[in-house]
């Protein structure tokens, strides 16, 4: 008899009400991803070691303060000082914490051993226009490795101008994460006047294309916005301008452009909780294996936080697989 699809998971008990798509959803084993030994042994580590297991990725990300600047602390001050974010990630039992190099130097040998660490390797500042965007490096997978990390970030601006050297320096990025066995996750962002007629940064064109863009250059696992329709999709290229599919379809769309690429799904502005609750639900329906919410944990109070962590542990348990 043959192995059945690595696509193919089983559904949520039955009386759990979960979505006919989800049947279509599944995301692929990791045993499908053809991955050398270290990146396997990091990415279980990931997956079922910490956070809510089961093959799922739960990831908070502290990397806004250059993105954006201290501008979104303002909401929750105590998150200015980022030992808050840490003992979050700790406390809440996320699967690891995304960030840039200067704050894991000074504050991950407080966390080591109890909070994975994702580096993100490149980054800009939200100060230039995005319409030359283009992520400098700010570290390199030999830093990862040297500080025990279990994956590395890159930030790739899909449609910017500077799209060539972006691709040359994601190149040399990827070129160590093999050498060295280190997941690359990619940021896979559609930016730059070219995206912005033909749909904007928010359409599933866009997303879509960003989400095969990652999966062709090498991405073990692509970071995406949930596309968001709008009267702007009539300007993106056929057949997109004609799609009117629901949230749920069309989200399912840039997972399977994305392929043997986990997909994780970014938060964006912190929302109110049912709309959290509901994209996160959506998106793993629709074939995700996780989420990754910044502002929406951290500009939270504590307590309110830890509650919402909670609500998340509890849903990606439905969705736990094999490995």
């Amino acid at each position: 008899m043959s192995e059945p699809s690595p696509r193919v998971r089983e559904g949520r008990p039955s009386g759990t009400g979960r979505s006919p798509a989800a049947a279509r959803g599944a995301r692929p084993a990791l045993r499908s991803l053809g991955l050398p030994p270290g990146k396997l042994a990091r990415l279980k580590r990931l997956l079922y070691g910490h956070g809510p297991g089961g093959g799922t990725l739960l990831v908070l990300p502290i990397d806004q303060g250059l993105e954006h600047g201290p501008v979104d602390f303002f909401a929750n001050p105590d998150a200015l000082d980022p030992r808050y974010q840490y003992e979050l990630a700790r406390d809440g039992r996320f699967s690891a914490i995304a960030l840039h190099i200067g704050l894991a130097e000074k504050y991950f040998h407080e966390y080591a051993g109890e909070v994975p660490l994702i580096l993100k390797l490149n980054g800009k500042t939200a100060i230039p226009p995005d319409g030359q965007a283009f992520s400098s490096l700010t570290g390199t997978v030999e830093d990862a490795v040297r500080l025990g990390a279990d994956a590395v970030g890159y930030t790739v601006y899909v449609g910017s101008p500077a799209q060539d050297r972006d691709f040359r320096q994601l190149l040399d990025v990827r070129r160590d994460a093999d050498r060295l066995g280190m997941p690359l996750i990619v940021w896979a962002y559609p930016r730059g006047e070219a995206v912005a007629k033909r749909g904007g940064k928010e359409s599933l064109y866009a997303i879509d294309y960003a989400a095969r863009v990652a999966l062709e250059l090498g991405a073990d696992i692509v970071k995406v916005n949930y596309p968001v329709a709008s009267e702007k999709d009539a300007e993106s290229p056929p057949p997109y301008n004609t799609l009117r599919l629901p949230p749920e379809e069309a989200f399912h769309k840039v997972v399977e452009s994305a392929g043997r690429a986990l997909v994780l799904v970014s938060g964006g502005e912190k929302v109110p909780d049912a709309e959290l609750l509901g994209k996160v639900r959506s998106s793993m329906d629709a074939g995700a294996t996780g989420i990754i919410f910044g502002r929406n944990m951290w500009q939270r109070p504590r307590d309110e936080a830890l509650r919402m962590t909670r609500e998340l542990h509890a849903i990606f348990r439905e969705y736990a697989q094999p490995p």
